[in-house]
């Protein structure tokens, strides 16, 4: 045997570590156009599906979001994308609002959605949590760690930013 590792060992960790990477590559590109449309670009998502990138980009402005704004950023973006060669296989793009459930995943969001009812999903159980459904009371900074206070069921609980897998509003409906 050669020493080498078997690759499909570790495809979940390339897999994880390859979204992060793609995830800023695409918000580099993506932001200026979007902020050229007077809108902002608040979320990205990068899904793996067998053989085909799924990339979605949620952007909002005070109006709201038109299918127009829709059509216009995927259209610019989707030849951007083309152009820097981003995906190694065939991939679709969605360009939308948040809609009711805004993902929650910049530090400004944390902040302007302080008192808001939220959905957060982490990577490992706190408290033997893993799903909270709550208030959203602070998001704070100590010793250089960035922490979501959340209040469930009239008890808070401290999540660390870094193990936050999901965050979003919830649907008031």
């Amino acid at each position: 045997m050669s020493g080498l590792l078997p690759t499909f060992l570790f495809s979940d960790y390339f897999y994880i570590f390859m979204d992060d990477v793609l995830k800023e590559k695409i918000w580099r590109l993506a932001e200026p156009v979007i902020a050229a449309e007077e809108m902002e670009l608040i979320h990205v998502e990068c899904l793996k599906m067998h053989r085909r990138w799924i990339i979605r980009l949620y952007m909002d402005k005070e109006n709201g979001v038109t299918l127009d704004d829709c059509t216009s950023v995927s259209n610019q973006l989707g030849d951007i994308f083309d152009i820097n060669d981003l995906f190694d296989c065939p991939y679709t793009l969605e360009v939308s609002s948040p809609g009711f459930d805004r993902p929650i995943s910049r530090d400004v969001d944390f902040v302007k959605y302080i008192d808001a009812r939220v959905n957060i999903k982490t990577e490992a159980k706190i408290g033997g949590i893993k799903n909270f459904h709550g208030v959203l009371l602070d998001y704070i900074e100590e010793n250089g760690e960035k922490i979501v206070l959340v209040e469930v069921a009239g008890k808070t609980y401290r999540i660390p930013r870094k193990v936050i897998v999901k965050a979003n509003l919830a649907n008031a409906g």
